[in-house]
């Protein structure tokens, strides 16, 4: 897998585990879906960092982020 995209993805899906723990949090129930989806997205964040030599900055993200959407979406 390319490591620039299980960055994006990493980022998106760690993103997106922020409402379902919140919202079983909230409701005192366990926050399953919402920790693995948490831990799946720390995975690829830490599988990119490790294979990309020299690592990414926070300047660079954004960047990253444009060049997968222009990779694989258009």
């Amino acid at each position: 897998m390319d490591p620039d995209l299980a960055l994006v993805v990493g980022i998106v899906v760690s993103v997106l585990s922020v409402p379902p723990l919140i919202s079983a949090l909230s409701e005192r129930r366990p926050p399953r879906v919402g920790a693995v989806a948490l831990l799946l997205g720390i995975g690829l964040i830490g599988y990119a960092m490790a294979t990309v030599q020299g690592g990414y900055t926070l300047t660079g993200i954004p960047r990253v982020f444009a060049r997968v959407v222009n990779l694989y979406i258009f």
